[in-house]
């Protein structure tokens, strides 16, 4: 199974304009919930919306356990996949507004276990796609071997030559934010997720997101499902205790919702600082990349959309943010291979927040 950065569908759209808010969308929003899994078999959908800084619309849809016929809730527990890399990103920046961190100072300054290179990478080219470390090969994404730490888990890649010189290019890589956490470890002195739950979950109100831990007891967790030959499975095992920073969460749709709307009012981190992550970086020679630091960066009329997708075994997650509104719309699905944009974007428009749509060819 192969791992597509689902934040990367946002390189080939258009913009489509819905001015006019309707007046009570939730009964168009259950319906488009509702089609879309039926048309995609999708087990169970959580979806929250924030309108103006505040929650609007929270609803689950369908089984959190299929072979036990649980239903899900608004606390179902899916997994985030690489939305944990926002997350991540703004637990760093909390340490550079302490004066703990420097993102453009070599990484190897707070993580030493990362091995020196050829050239020198820093935590704002780790946070941008830019540093040079690679993604995953074929069947990497299917591994269940547990790692203590995030020190050791950096042996699975750290030791290899980088793709190209850092800041050169855009690559993006999940392994690149296990790094991220070994910086973060060193210059906080705590374990990731003890620093993050402090800095970034209990200020943004996150009481439903977790470590995806895979022998925690996490009450709640849904089952995660694939699809073969148009029928319902299992999804395949992995343990994602090695890259934790990059997509080892699980969380509720309204916590993605809660994060974003913190993130927009300055709780987590200072306005100004939010600005800088979410501004578009660019390569050396000036190309864009589309992503800032830890979240895609969308033009909308001169407005940005921000936002982050996941997909791993068991989940397809999505979500935006459009701040001229406090708008966010999270949506959280069991089962992976899906386009969970796609109805992020069909709620929002339903919002009158102006959407992507696909490019025509």
């Amino acid at each position: 199974m192969k791992c597509i950065p689902a934040f990367l569908t946002v390189l080939l759209l258009t913009i489509e304009t819905h001015p006019q808010e309707p007046a009570d969308p939730a009964g168009r929003v259950d319906a488009a919930v509702r089609e879309f899994q039926t048309r995609t078999l999708a087990p169970a959908i959580t979806v929250a919306v924030a309108v103006e800084g505040k929650i609007a619309y929270s609803k689950a849809f369908g089984l959190a356990d299929v072979e036990n016929a649980v239903q899900a809730t608004p606390e179902t527990l899916i997994r985030t996949g690489s939305i944990a890399k926002p997350i991540a990103a703004a637990a760093v920046f909390t340490l550079v507004e302490a004066g703990k961190l420097e993102v453009d100072a070599p990484a190897r300054k707070y993580c030493p276990a990362f091995p020196e290179k050829p050239w020198t990478v820093t935590t704002r080219q780790l946070l941008g796609h830019t540093s040079g470390i690679r993604h995953y090969k074929d069947g990497e994404v299917e591994n269940t071997s547990h790692y203590a730490s995030l020190t050791e888990g950096l042996d699975r890649f750290a030791g290899e030559p980088l793709l190209f010189e850092p800041g050169t290019r855009f690559s993006y890589s999940t392994y690149a934010y296990t790094v991220v956490g070994c910086v973060l470890e060193g210059a906080s002195g705590q374990r990731f997720a003890d620093y993050v739950s402090e800095h970034v979950l209990l200020p943004a109100g996150m009481k439903h997101t977790f470590v995806d831990g895979q022998s925690a007891i996490l009450p709640h967790r849904a089952r995660g499902y694939s699809k073969r030959d148009g029928k319902l499975i299992n999804a395949g095992l992995m343990d994602s205790s090695y890259k934790v920073p990059g997509g080892g969460y699980v969380s509720t749709a309204e916590d993605l919702v809660r994060f974003l709307l913190a993130m927009m009012e300055g709780r987590i981190v200072k306005p100004a600082t939010v600005n800088e992550m979410w501004t578009e970086q660019k390569t050396g020679n000036g190309v864009p990349t589309h992503y800032g630091l830890g979240f895609s960066v969308l033009d909308v009329d001169g407005q940005k959309l921000i936002g982050h997708g996941g997909s791993q075994q068991g989940c397809s997650t999505a979500m935006e943010a459009f701040p001229p509104r406090r708008y966010a719309v999270a949506v959280m699905v069991n089962m992976d291979g899906l386009d969970s944009f796609a109805l992020a974007r069909a709620i929002s428009s339903l919002y009158g927040i102006p959407v992507p749509k696909p490019a025509r060819s």
